[in-house]
């Protein structure tokens, strides 16, 4: 009985070390955190967010911005076609023909007035050979009749304008005058509405072939001759020694891709199929393969267009194993993206907060200590800050950053100083409130007597005492400041690509469609900016608690 008495009474010696350390006040406020389980939450949470997006983004092999791709079969426009309604004009060798001759030859055929002058002064004319089909002549005045002549005849019943005596050419304006005006005509080219393509890639055509082929499909002939060389005529394909040479025709081919050949066969081919009204038509392709070409008219202008296998950005690619959340609009792994995104938006609420602090605990303990002139200058500034309307000057900051094409890291570094001077007012205010009730107290008092300097006052007692009041403003003021940048980031006005913040992540969600159908583009950093809010909500709220139990009560 008498031991157990004694043992009892040495466990109640208040200086046992067990005792003691029960009574501490660290130790204390720690248990108290401890047994809240949100707050417990919260620092998981924290800790979660920290590992996922310092380390994370090291083990991780891509980067922020790297880009993937794909190969799909997208339907492109191989080739374009077009009715021609301008003339093609070839001229002789060493023939140079004015500047204007286009517009002229086309106002002239279309009025029927064959003789002009042009731009040079130089007075030129038409050979009508068929429908839209001229053949160029440099004239001369003469004042030769031709009522009794029969080459004029001829030509006459022809519906031409201009025949050929001996070695001289004339062209004539109006057959119905008795006396038309008469000019010696020299040949300088020919135009039509026509396009030649060789058979042979790179094959180029003589003038005099050009003008023999021409005239040839005027009439209506089956064969002509040029060079010593006879070529038979079949509706717009013109052979050579038994062989497909040239294909005529008054549609004008384009291919959409430089550097692709368009064979005549190819284009005769397209031609009969739009003739013929098709929507599609195949033909085979260099290994022989037959290749489907789609038709599309659109007033006029054909494009045809064919599947082909294309490298493109692996664009709002589903979550695979490659990419375990899934890719963005720009083809960047949305992983890697989210973990190099929360360095950004988990360092900003870090430093903001922290220089917020530390000039709010200047200001506000400068202000509360001294008080007079002082207090109420320090405390005019804080009202002037308060005043500053904090989306005007983000806007105005981020369009001169724009401007200024300032680096994505630039951005940062301004974001956060920008926040953390506008924001450091509301710790300044609870610091000066806290130190004007602790600077009358009996600690206070002593320590005056004592002759320690003011500097000691303000840092070593003053603000110690606030250090609680200030670790529960800045925890859950860290979750405010990380909403703000997402905000800021959404809106456009902080983080630019390529890097990367949850907030900027959300950015690239700018229509119904790509929310509505692609959620894993938007919902993983949506989700991460709300625990990592609420989970530093948690903290405050569990280190409040912890300082200052009667809180709950």
């Amino acid at each position: 009985m008498m031991e157990n008495n004694n043992t009892q009474n040495e466990e109640m010696h208040l200086d046992d070390a067990a005792r003691v350390k029960v009574l501490s006040p660290g130790m204390m406020v720690f248990k108290r955190f401890i047994r809240n389980k949100l707050a417990i939450a919260g620092i998981v949470i924290i800790a979660f967010m920290f590992f996922f997006s310092f380390v994370g983004g090291l083990l991780i092999p891509y980067s922020q911005s790297q880009v993937f791709y794909t190969t799909e079969e997208i339907l492109k426009d191989y080739a374009g076609a077009t009715k021609i309604d301008q003339y093609q004009i070839q001229t002789k060798d060493g023939v140079k023909l004015p500047s204007d001759i286009y517009s002229k030859t086309l106002i002239a055929s279309s009025t029927g007035k064959f003789v002009f002058t042009s731009r040079d002064g130089l007075l030129l004319g038409l050979g009508n050979v068929g429908e839209n089909t001229y053949l160029i002549f440099s004239l001369e005045e003469t004042k030769k009749l031709l009522r009794k002549n029969a080459a004029y005849d001829a030509a006459v019943a022809a519906g031409e304008n201009f025949f050929t005596e001996g070695d001289v050419t004339y062209l004539f304006q109006e057959s119905s005058e008795p006396e038309p005006d008469v000019y010696i005509a020299t040949e300088m080219g020919v135009a039509a509405m026509k396009s030649f393509t060789s058979y042979e890639q790179g094959g180029n055509f003589s003038y005099e072939f050009y003008r023999g082929s021409l005239v040839a499909i005027a009439n209506g002939e089956k064969s002509f001759e040029e060079d010593g060389v006879t070529y038979t005529v079949d509706g717009d394909v013109i052979s050579k020694d038994g062989s497909e040479y040239a294909l005529v025709s008054d549609v004008n081919f384009n291919p959409a891709v430089s550097g692709v050949y368009l064979s005549p066969a190819y284009k005769d081919a397209a031609l009969t199929a739009v003739e013929e009204g098709k929507k599609s038509f195949t033909f085979p392709d260099a290994d022989g393969t037959e290749v489907e070409y789609i038709i599309e008219n659109k007033n006029g202008q054909y494009t045809f267009r064919k599947y082909q296998v294309t490298r493109v950005i692996d664009s709002y690619a589903y979550p695979s194993k490659e990419h375990w959340v899934g890719t963005d609009a720009n083809g960047m792994d949305l992983l890697a993206r989210l973990m190099y995104g929360g360095r950004i938006s988990l360092l900003i609420g870090f430093v903001v907060i922290f220089i917020e602090v530390f000039i709010g605990m200047i200001i506000g303990g400068v202000a509360g200590f001294f008080g007079g002139w002082v207090d109420n200058i320090l405390m005019r500034v804080v009202d002037v800050v308060y005043c500053i309307p904090t989306m005007p000057l983000y806007l105005i900051l981020g369009s001169i950053m724009d401007y200024y094409q300032a680096e994505p890291t630039v951005r940062i570094y301004m974001l956060c100083i920008i926040m953390a001077v506008i924001g450091w007012v509301g710790i300044a205010r609870i610091v000066r409130g806290q130190i004007l009730s602790l600077r009358e107290l009996e600690f206070m008092v002593a320590a005056e007597a004592t002759g320690i300097s003011t500097y000691r006052r303000i840092f070593k007692h003053l603000i110690p005492n606030v250090v609680p009041q200030l670790i529960v403003f800045a925890s859950m003021g860290l979750g405010d400041v990380i909403l703000a940048e997402a905000t800021l980031s959404f809106l456009g006005l902080g983080i630019k690509y390529p890097a990367a913040s949850w907030g900027s992540i959300i950015n690239a969600v700018n229509d119904s469609y790509v929310m509505s159908r692609y959620l894993f583009v938007w919902l993983p950093a949506g989700l991460f900016i709300l625990l990592t809010v609420l989970a530093f909500n948690f903290i405050g709220d569990g280190l409040r608690d912890a300082f200052d139990p009667k809180m709950k009560r």
